[in-house]
This record gives structure tokens, C-alpha cells and sequence, in this order.
């Protein structure tokens, strides 16, 4: 009986979404991450595929789902940068497979514990993002981590503000 709680307690509380939210908050985090720093310049500390990834991860509860949209979301926010494919990729889906698997064992309703979840997995992004560029292809990427803290902080102030707005199109029962 212990063992089937966590697979009930998951099942239970997965918070179900119209089909459209699914194709048009990934559709507008892309072009808003492709749009935006072209107006903001070097202060656009934001990464919206990212936070989406991380949002439906949390509360879908499904590692699979988190990591698919994790992979697909990097991957086209790979096409719209100058960089190498994959980059992103890579750390979006680990990122949301870790916060599938954190949202299944905690309750995550809580906005601290969203920003500070959002502040972490938006860190382990960018150092996974300079461990692949620099160690794995051997490229040279110039990074600083005062702009990774404060890129990390201020995702986690967007999705302070993004998260309760998309709670608000969830299918209630």
C-alpha cells in the first residue's frame, strides 16, 4: 500500500490545460525570446522556453512530458539563436525532467517555492549551457556569473508573475 501512494498522490493533483495553452504559451515564449532582447539589448536576463518547460514540468508531474517539452522548446530556441543546435535542447529537457521529478515528490502550489526552484533550474541551465559550449565542443564562450545570477533572478521574478497567470487557465473539475 505504501508503494502505490506517490503514483496516487501524482495521479491526483496533475493539473490538466486546454489542448490550444499547450501550442500557444511555448509559441509566444519562442517569439518573445526571440523578440525581446533585440529591444532590451544585453539586460534581457530572461529565458522564457525555460520557464514553460519548467511550469508544465511542475505541474504535470510527468518526467517524459517535462523532458520532451524540455528537448522540443530548447530545440527551437536553438533555431532562432546564431549558436550551435542542441545547446539549449540539452539543458531545457534535463531541467525539465528534474522538475517533473521534484514536482512529484513536493507540493509546489507555494510562489516561493517556484521562484526559488526557477532561480536554481535557470543556474543549472546556464552552467550545463557553459559545461557543453566549453568542455564538450571545446568552443570559447566568454560568460560571466554575475550576469548568470541575476539572469537566474530574474527568471525567477517573471515566473512569480507568469506562473499565477497560467494557473488561471487550468481545467478545474
Amino acid at each position: 500500500m505504501q508503494t502505490l501512494i506517490p503514483d496516487y498522490r501524482r495521479d491526483l493533483e496533475i493539473r490538466r490545460y486546454p489542448t490550444y495553452m499547450y501550442a500557444l504559451v511555448p509559441l509566444a515564449a519562442l517569439v518573445l525570446q526571440a523578440w525581446l532582447p533585440r529591444v532590451l539589448g544585453r539586460f534581457a536576463y530572461m529565458d522564457l522556453p525555460l520557464l514553460v518547460t519548467i511550469y508544465f514540468a511542475l505541474n504535470r508531474r510527468s518526467p517524459i512530458h517535462g523532458t520532451l517539452l524540455g528537448a522540443i522548446l530548447g530545440m527551437a530556441q536553438d533555431g532562432l539563436t546564431q549558436g550551435a543546435i542542441g545547446i539549449h535542447g540539452i539543458a531545457n529537457s534535463v531541467c525539465g525532467f528534474l522538475s517533473a521529478s521534484i514536482g512529484i515528490r513536493i507540493v509546489v502550489d507555494n510562489n516561493v517555492i517556484r521562484m526559488v526552484l526557477n532561480f536554481a533550474f535557470t543556474l543549472l541551465s546556464g552552467a550545463m549551457m557553459i559545461f557543453i559550449v566549453r568542455i564538450l565542443l571545446g568552443l570559447e564562450w566568454q560568460t560571466n556569473w554575475l550576469d548568470e545570477v541575476l539572469r537566474a533572478a530574474g527568471n525567477a521574478l517573471i515566473g512569480a508573475v507568469l506562473f499565477p497567470l497560467l494557473d488561471r487557465t487550468q481545467i478545474r473539475d
